[in-house]
């Protein structure tokens, strides 16, 4: 990914104004309780495909006390997580899969590049590169603190079939 083709600049972001708060966010997506890795949605852009929202990482993150004791550190996979989120919030708000649930289905280029640690703001921005309908999403990430670019990459989003898992019970 080139540093010279940022998605967006997140210092232009105004977080005073939501596009989707946390229960608007649970509408579209199932991740809850300590898995929950959004605060808010604060840009949406259909024309470009992105999409940018933040998480507030506080003391009471399920990671805080084992990652690493004294030295509470954001684990990559969880800022990866976050970033899965907001790109399954972006795709189920316009129906880009024509699922009921999107899963995870892959990560590539992934760098991390800063930390983050309670009391930060993780601001993600997402773009959506590629779509295929039924078949799978593909992105690319960016996230910040403080605007210092922390983590960035792409992900892959598929359908989760969720009546066949219905059907088994689960």
């Amino acid at each position: 990914m080139p540093a010279k083709d940022p998605i967006l600049d997140p210092n232009s972001l105004d977080f005073s104004q939501q596009v989707a708060g946390i229960e608007e966010i649970r509408r579209l997506i199932p991740q809850r309780g300590a898995i929950e890795q959004l605060t808010a949605v604060v840009y949406e852009c259909l024309e470009t495909n992105t999409v940018a929202g933040y998480k507030d990482i506080t003391e009471d993150e399920f990671w805080v006390p084992g990652h690493m004791p004294g030295m509470p550190l954001m684990p990559g996979v969880i800022m990866c997580e976050a970033a899965a989120q907001l790109a399954s919030y972006f795709t189920q708000r316009y129906d880009l899969l024509g699922c009921e649930m999107v899963g995870f289905g892959g990560l590539d280029e992934v760098r991390f590049r800063g930390t983050v640690v309670p009391g930060d703001r993780l601001v993600i921005a997402n773009q959506l590169i590629q779509a295929r309908k039924g078949r799978m999403i593909r992105s690319r990430f960016e996230c910040f603190v403080k605007g210092g670019l922390v983590c960035e990459g792409q992900l892959i989003g598929i359908p989760i079939p969720v009546e066949a898992l219905r059907a088994a019970g689960l």
